[in-house]
């Protein structure tokens, strides 16, 4: 399955749902409390973070949509400090505030990225459902997709009215449910229990086979178009009915916490299907992400960037051809994750063994490689008639493929100055005919505290003698 990641940046997205501050504690645990035999934690630093609902809110956004969330908190500084963290992200929140009912906290204490406890303060939220509904209504106008996250703490607890409202708008609604009573979301488009949830409905099954019969009957008796298993070590599996049932392998290579990766299965999905992907290619997508969050700690949210770059890992698609301002978010959000970016640029025009040697010694320098390449204009201004050869798209789709090559970029100017100003990489890299203070870009580099080097040179490999060469072929 080949996959490419959709723009997000057109679809209006309405997330409704039980959201929830979740509030972390880090510290070390080296000793045992004297009163009791429970590990004394040293607190060092603490985050807050939003969760539930709210998480998923957060996901959809990083992915670049537009996104409201309709949701229940209290008239308290943790719904504020909830509001002012959702904001931030681009988030709309269409809250209602309760007086009376405190907003959902979960304070988690981790020693060394170890959970060691949870707390939990929150009060059933069934009374304020109604004005919910209401709020949900009004905002269903316009809206591309809807997401509901069903937590269990009584946001949801008139489901199935909010489904007739999308029914009746014919607007997709996915749900992330909870609890044994699956009906309540009969007629929504698309669920996505985990195997815990679904076996809780359905019962055991002692082989394969009869898991998929379970679920195609599920399926079929809510009315669903999609059902969604999420199966953590095993993966995912996607039932339509339609089709025969798609089994994705789980996606990540260390798990540290699968808090909140419900939260981005959930939005992944929708946005993916509201972006026009085909239902096996969405669950791929949503696979891949959670992939990603599970190797974070708490509850997290997914980038373009890191999908981007997993999607290149794996060879499977998202081979990195990203215009300028998608570059400089995926470089700024790698480097903020302590990733080290070199770049380097030319003309690339019939790429032959020098430019694999050379692209793989650059990328040795770093841990993300960005080739800058003139587009066609430019080059016949470098290089004269006929050239180029090759057309910018096959150029850069060829250097996308090189392992060593994570993003590849075109520029229309003589150099990628205006680009390195963008990127600010950490290494500018150049090949071992040019002289460092030369190469363009280099002032900006050296004075933001990077290198500028030049690498392996290899004489006699050149696009001009490859040209030569088949010009004095016999016809």
């Amino acid at each position: 399955m080949t996959l490419s990641i959709p723009d997000f940046s057109g679809l209006r997205v309405l997330v409704a749902g039980d959201a929830m501050l979740d509030e972390y504690w880090f510290g070390d645990a080296s000793r045992i409390s004297p009163e009791a035999p429970v590990p004394v934690v040293r607190n060092s630093s603490s985050e807050r973070r939003p969760g539930g609902a709210a998480n998923v809110a957060l996901n959809v956004a990083a992915l670049g949509a537009s996104v409201r969330l309709v949701a229940i908190v209290g008239r308290d500084e943790r719904g504020d400090a909830l509001q002012r963290a959702l904001g931030d992200a681009g988030v709309q929140c269409d809250f209602v505030r309760s007086p009376k009912l405190p907003t959902i906290h979960k304070l988690r204490v981790l020693a060394r990225n170890q959970q060691l406890i949870r707390l939990d303060a929150e009060q059933p939220l069934d009374g304020c459902a109604a004005e919910l509904g209401r709020r949900f209504d009004s905002a269903l106008a316009g809206i591309d997709i809807v997401l509901l996250s069903d937590y269990g703490k009584g946001s949801l607890s008139r489901v199935e009215e909010l489904i007739r409202a999308c029914l009746t708008a014919k607007i997709r609604v996915l749900v992330d449910p909870k609890g044994q009573e699956f009906r309540r979301y009969g007629g929504a488009s698309v669920l996505t229990p985990n195997q815990s949830e679904f076996e809780t409905v359905v019962g055991p099954w002692p082989q394969e086979d009869e898991f998929l019969r379970k679920a195609e009957a599920l399926r079929a008796e809510l009315g669903l178009q999609l059902l969604l298993v999420t199966r953590g070590r095993r993966g995912m599996t996607l039932v339509s009915g339609a089709a025969p049932p798609v089994g994705l392998a789980a996606q990540a290579r260390e798990v540290f916490d699968v808090t909140g990766a419900g939260d981005t299965v959930l939005a992944l999905l929708g946005a993916s299907l509201a972006a026009g992907m085909p239902p096996p290619d969405a669950a791929a997508l949503a696979n891949l992400g959670a992939g990603i969050v599970v190797g974070k700690i708490g509850v997290a949210t997914v980038s373009r960037a890191e999908l981007s770059l997993a999607l290149h890992r794996r060879g499977s698609g998202g081979r990195g051809l990203v215009e300028l301002d998608e570059l400089a978010a995926m470089a700024a959000d790698a480097k903020a994750r302590g990733a080290r970016i070199v770049m380097t640029n030319g003309c690339f025009d019939i790429l032959h063994a020098g430019h694999v040697s050379y692209l793989e010694e650059a990328k040795a320098l770093g841990d993300h490689l960005i080739v800058a390449v003139n587009d066609d204009e430019s080059v016949r201004r470098l290089k004269g008639a006929p050239r180029p050869i090759t057309p910018l798209s096959d150029r850069m789709a060829v250097l996308a493929g090189l392992a060593a090559v994570d993003w590849v970029v075109p520029f229309s100017e003589d150099t990628p100055a205006s680009v390195v100003e963008r990127i600010v990489p950490d290494v500018l890299v150049k090949g071992g005919d040019w002289q460092p203070e030369d190469i363009a870009g280099s002032e900006t580099v050296l004075a933001n505290g990077g290198q500028v080097r030049s690498v392996g040179f290899k004489p006699g490999r050149s696009t001009s003698a490859l040209i030569r060469s088949i010009r004095e072929l016999p016809e």
